[in-house]
């Protein structure tokens, strides 16, 4: 099984889920996706992870990203799942659960980490762009769940830089100053950014967030 890289194309599959047949390519569209797997239903992190997605789900949705997760257990077992999330989450799981009891797509995706554990799926995501290549992955143990502000935070990035020749710094949020790409000049990128270019060093030169 070949480990996914940043670029490659996203693996296409279909499968059950806890909303019916799910074919990967067909359910994104032209949207960007992010696909998280968890190791087993009835899991606590799990429970507490997918409810906190369901609540972001506007935020998401105001990015043009379609969330899809996965699980090793199967369709039923999700549904049963489910009505212990809302429950205890207090909010309505609005997103398709994969279900994946023969591993196929966990296998497609290298989530089965045999030193973790070699049943389980460890905690990963994929951020999907519309061109179905992956622009990010991150593994989590089991035992740390997922920060979805930081989820929302890289996805603002990889919007504005896929479509802006500028990159993010560290701890940058939207709206804030961002770096001029290296490819550019100086001289040209006071003429392609209107509203100014600040050169801290000749190899770091900032800018206001084009977007906002």
């Amino acid at each position: 099984m070949a480990t996914i890289r940043l670029g490659d194309k996203a693996p296409d599959f279909t499968a059950e889920s806890s909303m019916g047949t799910i074919n990967l390519y067909d359910y994104l569209g032209d949207s960007w996706g992010i696909l998280f797997s968890h190791p087993a239903d009835f899991t606590p992190v799990c429970t507490t992870e997918l409810g906190t997605a369901a609540k972001f789900k506007d935020e998401f949705d105001k990015r043009n990203v379609k969330m899809l997760a996965l699980s090793v257990d199967g369709a039923a077992s999700h549904v049963e799942w489910i009505k212990d999330i809302n429950e205890v989450q207090q909010t309505t799981v609005n997103f398709p659960i994969i279900a994946d009891e023969d591993k196929k797509v966990s296998d497609l995706y290298d989530m089965i980490h045999p030193n973790a554990d070699n049943n389980l799926t460890v905690r990963s995501v994929f951020i999907i762009a519309p061109d179905k290549t992956v622009k990010l992955t991150l593994t989590y143990p089991a035992s740390t769940g997922r920060n979805f502000y930081e989820l929302l935070r890289v996805i603002d990035s990889l919007q504005l830089t896929a479509y802006h020749k500028v990159a993010t710094p560290a701890n940058w949020e939207h709206g804030q100053d961002v770096v001029v790409s290296p490819a550019i000049s100086t001289e040209d990128a006071k003429t392609m950014f209107e509203r100014g270019v600040k050169e801290v060093k000749p190899y770091l030169r900032m800018t206001p967030d084009p977007t906002a």
